[in-house]
């Protein structure tokens, strides 16, 4: 288990005026693909995880936000066959623009209740009661 590398990615739960939580399906191609997923991606070396997901957010869905408007929320650590997951989970509840796929990706908004309807990745499950909490 000590030869995996350690992978950083940060995620961002998106939450409207109406207390949903966005989350995306991950297209066809890529690994996990039809899992259901909190937006956000791999930090790049030299970045904060903050400007990783002000950046992701941006590529993924064309929104704006600041840095300022991300609050810590949890995180997952997960182990998976050949590398260790550690995401920080932010939440976002002010940005610019409305989320739209810009990478094939369908977009659904969800009541936090609802999201263990949804099949997903190992590492993002976990997350569903501090969202349950807190909305």
């Amino acid at each position: 288990m000590a030869d995996r590398p350690i992978v950083l990615v940060v995620a961002c739960a998106l939450v409207d005026a109406d207390g949903r939580v966005l989350i995306t399906q991950r297209p066809a191609g890529k690994s996990m693909a039809g899992l259901w997923e909190f937006p956000g991606g791999k930090v790049e070396g030299g970045e904060t995880p903050e400007a990783a997901l002000i950046r992701e957010l941006q590529e993924e869905l064309g929104i704006v936000t600041q840095i300022d408007c991300l609050a810590p929320l949890t995180f997952a650590s997960h182990a998976y066959d050949d590398f260790h997951l550690m995401m920080p989970l932010y939440v976002c509840r002010r940005f610019q623009g409305m989320p739209r796929s810009q990478e094939g990706q369908v977009l659904k908004w969800v009541r936090p209740r609802q999201l263990r309807d949804f099949a997903m990745p190992p590492a993002d499950a976990p997350l569903i009661p501090f969202l349950i909490d807190l909305i």
